[in-house]
């Protein structure tokens, strides 16, 4: 029965990080803050699955290791758009040149 609640709530932070990114697309900073929040949540659904198959936990350490590099790219990538651009809007951008 627990196990049941546990998808519950994987699949409720996983529509509730896809409705913000969806929905709050102006901010670059706000997308990267969803994209943080799907990744925790898939990594509570690794940490669920995983345990539930009794499986070796290794395979969550490679996800946080990647999660954490996506997210350090995702920062940087912030602050060099905020030093050329000014601010984050992505209206602001031309992506074109």
């Amino acid at each position: 029965m627990m196990i049941i609640y546990m998808w519950l709530i994987f699949i409720i932070m996983f529509i509730i990080g896809n409705m913000i990114f969806v929905l709050k697309h102006k901010h670059l900073l706000i997308i990267l803050l969803s994209l943080e929040y799907l990744v925790l949540s898939i990594f509570f659904f690794m940490l669920v699955f995983l345990n539930y198959i009794e499986y070796d936990m290794y395979m969550l350490m490679v996800f946080l290791v990647f999660s954490v590099c996506e997210g350090a790219l995702g920062l940087s990538i912030l602050v060099s758009l905020i030093r050329t651009h000014g601010n984050d809007y992505f209206q602001g951008f031309n992506l074109l040149s």
